[in-house]
């Protein structure tokens, strides 16, 4: 194949990347584009601030959050659940007290419209009404009928956002669930041994933790767990092969069961899928016969 290969005009056969240039071109079609490694979260980083944890703790779900930052948003979640609260119970005052008020109206007119009918039938003037043929805009009560529709009496108003009831619980911004602060948990990991590389946290990007039981090392491609009677996290290799065989915590040696594995949600490798979505996908205009 030649360097302008996929440039060339002159071929007889309408190639893959002819053909999606084309339709990246017209606009149709679904797009579809492979996340790479720097697309996706670390197994040991914040879901929130995407860096590696100083204080982590892990939710139910598996989903890991760095504790200063999952605290400042369950604040900020309650701070905004009190507000949409405040709202919408000033907005149903202001319906009832809506409703209140028509209905005085509505009793005050039917008051007023009855002493008018009983002051006027001792004194009721016959009069002669206008042939309906008229072509008068005038005739028939129409004098006070305002035809204009600019006029700002007649112009339809807009009316405020109805607002509906929030939601009162806290709920964990990956999966959705609620969450409470008790429902943390916190995160110990068994730091690699390299007497010889004194880079930051930060800067290893390669591998930073190892398993508490097997000192195997922790990455996106390597499944973990969490046992929650001690906080140390191992893989799942050894949960599945020592672990589950006689379910005690070889750290402390306490009894587990099986909410108290806790597997990490994590990310993947480039080039290992590892049960993880790596497509996006973003579907677009499609042509119908």
């Amino acid at each position: 194949m030649t360097r302008h290969s996929k440039n060339c005009t002159a071929g007889s056969v309408y190639t893959y990347h002819e053909k999606k240039r084309d339709t990246a071109a017209s606009g149709y079609g679904s797009n579809e584009v492979r996340f790479g490694k720097d697309s996706l979260k670390d197994f040991d980083c914040c879901s929130l601030t995407l860096q590696p944890c100083k204080d982590p703790v892990i939710t139910p779900d598996g989903h890991l959050y760095d504790k200063e930052a999952i605290l400042e948003y369950i604040l900020h979640q309650k701070r905004e659940i009190a507000r949409k609260l405040k709202q919408f119970e000033k907005q149903k005052k202001g319906k009832e007290d809506e409703v209140k008020e028509t209905n005085l109206k509505e009793h005050s007119d039917k008051v007023q419209k009855f002493d008018d009918s009983t002051r006027a039938t001792g004194m009721k003037e016959v009069l002669t009404q206008p042939s309906t043929s008229s072509v008068s805009n005038m005739t028939a009560d129409k004098g006070k009928e305002l035809p204009s529709f600019w006029i700002p009496s007649l112009t339809p108003q807009a009316t405020k956002t109805e607002l509906k009831k929030p939601d009162e619980k806290v709920r964990c911004p990956m999966s959705g669930k609620p969450l409470k602060l008790k429902d943390l948990i916190p995160v110990k990991f068994t730091l690699m041994k390299d007497d010889g590389d004194k880079r930051s946290l930060i800067v290893k990007r390669d591998a930073r933790y190892v398993c508490a039981v097997t000192n195997d090392a922790l990455g996106n491609s390597v499944p973990c767990a969490l046992l929650r009677t001690s906080g140390n996290v191992v893989t799942m290799e050894c949960v599945e092969k020592i672990i589950k065989k006689d379910m005690i915590d070889p750290t402390n040696g306490k009894p587990l069961k099986e909410k108290d594995i806790i597997q990490f949600q994590r990310g993947a490798t480039g080039f290992a899928g590892s049960g993880i979505k790596l497509k996006g996908k973003i579907d677009g205009a499609v042509m119908q016969a």
